[in-house]
């Protein structure tokens, strides 16, 4: 499995230390190798179709124990319907083997499928349900009118008795005939219930053969997880052995989720430390055609998975020399000054910096709310009334009183406030105008991507103009009319948006100098004299 480069690599000097699996610009080296997987990959005629819907490959630079530098290469999940190619490193366990207990309890699970599918749609069940329905409805159809004779009837005989001319006797057969109407519906009634408890009981035992099947299939899916799971030993590079049980046991939902350990970053870094390859450099990259949900382009290169891989990584890269986290690293700043735009008694404008947070995170970094604090801290906020994401740079209001705070604030939420980006796409956008509309929310596996969902994904508008167009780019303005996390990101990059992503947006597109997002103007009502007020900075790129 371990591959020599075709081209001399004598004059490219090996890095100090290993990729920071989350954050990263791939060393020349891994661009080399990938390179060359590409080349293996577009001559595989076999391939074609599945890998035009779309695949994540990697690429590690290994050293061996005599010195020699070489690469292995692993794709995530099943290529063409196997988990073994020569060309790229077995799976840290094989889940396909015909004989293993995966595929036999695979198959059992299966026939339980079947089972359930077959009672399912068995005619005798269908037409019973549908009995079940149409009783239903009859009965409520019968009872009604019943219940409308009956109340009639006693109105009738309220207009009698009004009368006054009623003698004992009629009077007795009013009440009679009430009693009687009453028995009638109480039989009618009873007899609907019976027809319908009848149908219920039969369609009953139906329904426990189907749910104890489903309950079946659940218990031994889950065993058959946790045995799947506890087959994956993943290794460090001090040569330490721990399960995907264990290894996920110390995270917030303890069981490791569908299809752990089978992205390619785990399969490589196990292949490596099986042979005592020293791990150099790592890259993945994305080959064919996005997703419907998430955003990956052809060719481009991204991070290791959050919700998979994370976990393991972090086993698995113990002993080695790992490259800090780029993103704690722009932590560390001079004497930052907020450069304000506009300020009166009641808040500031200021102009956020690309690469700052606008509030505190995790890691301790410098936020612009760090520096409003420092810089006004007699007021009773300062209380940031919205955000921009860390990359982007722009616009951002700051109340200094929690009266002001609340204006503003009602005024995003009711979407009074109007707001105008500048951005540098990557690609071509054709029409000089449009909207989109993709619905997003949170990618679970993989935070702080967001994902394009229709079932679960919260509404995302966002309304563009082209500005300037050149052989490759696209200037252009947006104003959104939600205000999503990532909005303007995904709704650039995704093939149902615009298909060009941001320039130097690491997420979802190419890492740059920086992202080319820029908040330039907000137009809002003054909160104390109710002006409307329209503050403007241009974008600096």
């Amino acid at each position: 499995m371990l591959h020599r480069f075709t081209t001399s690599i004598s004059d490219i000097p090996l890095p100090e230390r290993f990729t920071y699996p989350f954050c990263y610009t791939p060393h020349p080296l891994c661009v080399m190798a990938a390179e060359e997987v590409q080349n293996y990959l577009s001559k595989q005629s076999d391939w074609q179709e599945e890998l035009s819907q779309g695949k994540m490959f990697g690429v590690l630079i290994v050293q061996t124990e005599d010195g020699s530098i070489g690469y292995l290469t692993a794709f995530s999940g099943i290529l063409a319907g196997k988990n073994i190619h020569p060309y790229f490193v077995p799976p840290v366990y094989d889940l396909l083997q015909p004989q293993g207990f995966f595929k036999i309890e695979e198959e059992n699970i299966s026939t339980i499928n079947r089972r359930i599918c077959r009672l399912e749609e068995d005619k005798k069940y269908i037409d019973l349900l549908s009995d079940l329905t149409q009783t239903t409805q009859s009965a409520q159809d019968a009872l009604s009118i019943a219940k409308t004779q009956l109340k009639e009837a006693k109105e009738k005989r309220e207009l009698l008795r009004k009368t006054g001319q009623l003698d004992a006797k009629e009077e007795a057969d009013l009440i009679r005939e009430s009693q009687f109407q009453k028995a009638e519906y109480k039989r009618l009634e009873r007899s609907w219930k019976d027809k319908i408890a009848s149908l219920q009981v039969e369609a009953g035992n139906w329904e426990k053969q189907i749910q104890e099947l489903k309950a079946e299939r659940k218990v031994r899916s889950a065993a058959l997880q946790q045995q799947l799971f506890e087959q994956f030993r993943m290794l460090n590079y001090r040569g330490e052995v721990i399960t995907l049980c264990d290894i996920f046991e110390q995270t917030v939902h303890k069981t490791p989720p569908a299809g752990a350990g089978e992205c390619a970053a785990p399969k490589l870094l196990q292949q490596a430390y099986l042979h005592h390859w020293k791990p150099i450099a790592m890259a993945e990259f994305w080959w064919g055609n996005s997703p419907k949900n998430e955003v990956r382009h052809h060719g481009y290169y991204y991070p290791a998975c959050k919700g998979k891989c994370e976990p393991i990584l972090r086993h698995m890269l113990q002993g080695l020399e790992v490259e800090a986290n780029p993103m704690q690293q722009e932590a560390e700043r001079g004497n930052e000054k907020l450069n304000i735009v506009y300020e009166d008694q009641w808040l500031l404008i200021i102009n956020k910096p690309a690469g700052m947070l606008s509030v505190p995170g995790k890691e301790r970094q410098t936020s612009i709310y760090d520096l409003a604090r420092e810089a006004y801290p007699e007021a009773e906020g300062p209380m940031i009334v919205h955000r921009l994401d860390m990359a982007t740079s722009g616009l951002l209001i700051i109340a200094k009183d929690k009266k002001t705070h609340q204006h503003l604030q009602a005024q995003f939420k009711n979407r009074s406030i109007r707001k105008k980006y500048i951005a540098l796409l990557d690609g071509i956008v054709p029409e000089d105008e449009g909207t989109i509309e993709l619905p997003l929310c949170p990618n679970p596996l993989d935070r702080p991507r967001q994902m394009v969902n229709t079932q679960y994904g919260k509404p995302a508008i966002t309304y563009y103009q082209v500005l300037e167009r050149t052989d490759k780019y696209t200037r252009i303005a947006f104003y959104p009319h939600t205000g999503r996390t990532h909005q303007l990101r995904v709704h650039a990059a995704h093939p149902s948006g615009l298909h060009c992503p941001i320039i130097g947006d690491e997420l979802y597109g190419k890492k740059d100098k920086r992202l080319y997002l820029h908040a330039e103007s907000i137009e809002f009502t003054h909160p104390v004299n109710g002006q409307s007020m329209c503050i403007t900075e241009k974008a600096d790129f």
